[in-house]
């Protein structure tokens, strides 16, 4: 009886072993690929869903020319410049030529200065890529780690006050804690500049010296000048913290939320059975698994700083494609919107296949 018992495990397991792991692998890989694959073809949907969205309400308020010049021009000229830019053609018609235009990488040209939607992207996009940059990392750099205290002191005076802060955080309009930030730190204490990237001198050394990139940091680094450098990360810091703060209060409570609820799991709990002190616990059992969900939540959280950027450029006079929307809406140039909307919205789309493809190979469990 003995033999026989002790056998059947022992004749299972090189049965049973060398397929388990192949086939493991391979329902791995499948899974894998075929997540992927379904969320690449999503990308399409989402960005024909929105580009149709922005066409219909541009629309909605007439034809771009009549909207943009219309009073400056004489009835006869305004006619001429709407035949001439096809805007009397059936709205049909027009909707297929724009989404061919975008198929091809053309956004069409604004009416207020004549210049290409794409050439207005290329001038101003590396402002608002860097911008968003530096708003990610306060946001890490704050919320991250305040969610983890808050975590640890769970239910006790910091954790409350922390999260009635990540509750004003989110809700404090951009706009206006980027003026509170500049009348505390430009306008009483006179320790950070008060608009703008870099100053005229800064811009002038990284004009003759730099590469070019639009990259005010890279350009003032390619210069070799520690003042020039050091100017422009001034520059950054009030714009950055207002946008950064945004998004550091989600950060915080999405931390909180999963680190407490890594803590009750039962393989900490078994291990805090074993005398792990509760330092150690959060440290290496309930830290890793809560970083997945703050992965997953990011491309959502560049579609907030992109629109908080509009807010934030206007009021840091920031000059990138924010502070170009807005003076593109002023001037009721809809072709100007309507292209920089859509370039918005497929990089929002493309950022959330990537935060999709890092949060799969991150944690397996996403991909099924």
């Amino acid at each position: 009886m003995t033999s026989i018992t002790t056998g059947a495990p022992t004749d299972a397991a090189p049965v049973e072993s060398p397929d388990a792991p192949g086939k493991s692998r391979r329902r791995t890989g499948g899974g894998l690929g075929r997540y992927l694959l379904v969320r690449f073809l999503l990308i399409f949907p989402t960005i024909f869903i929105l580009v149709t969205t922005v066409f219909v309400l541009m629309r909605a308020t007439g034809d771009p020319i009549t909207a943009a010049l219309g009073g400056r021009l004489t009835p006869q000229q305004l006619q001429e410049r709407i035949h001439e830019a096809g805007y009397d053609r059936p709205l049909l018609t027009q909707y297929l030529d724009y989404l061919g235009g975008i198929v091809r990488g053309d956004f069409g040209s604004t009416i207020s200065d004549h210049r290409p939607v794409t050439e207005v992207i290329l001038t101003y996009g590396a402002a608002t890529l860097e911008l968003t940059f530096y708003a990610l990392i306060v946001a890490f750099a704050v919320g991250v780690p305040l969610g983890r205290i808050a975590a640890a002191r769970r239910d006790k005076a910091p954790d409350a006050g922390l999260r009635v802060g990540a509750i004003l955080a989110y809700a404090t309009p951009v706009f206006f804690a980027g003026m509170l930030l500049k009348l505390t730190f430009s306008v009483w204490l006179n320790a950070l500049p008060v608009s703008g990237r870099a100053s005229t001198g800064a811009e002038i050394q990284m004009q003759l010296h730099s590469a070019g990139t639009g990259l005010y940091l890279v350009d003032a680094l390619s210069t070799g000048d520690g003042e020039v450098v050091l100017d422009v990360l001034r520059h950054a810091v009030l714009p950055a913290v207002t946008l950064g703060l945004l998004t550091a209060g989600v950060f915080l409570r999405l931390v909180r939320t999963n680190v407490i609820g890594t803590l009750s799991s039962g393989y900490v709990e078994a291990a805090r059975s074993r005398g792990v002190a509760e330092r150690r616990l959060l440290k290496k059992h309930a830290w890793r698994p809560a970083l997945v969900p703050i992965i997953t939540v990011i491309g959502l959280q560049i579609a907030l700083l992109l629109g908080g950027a509009v807010l934030t450029e206007t009021t840091f006079e920031w000059k990138g494609l924010g502070f170009q929307l807005v003076q593109y809406l002023l001037a009721r140039d809809f072709v100007a919107v309507q292209g920089l909307v859509a370039l918005l919205a497929v990089v929002v789309a493309l950022t959330n296949f990537v935060v999709d493809v890092i949060a799969a190979l991150v944690d397996p469990r996403i991909r099924y």
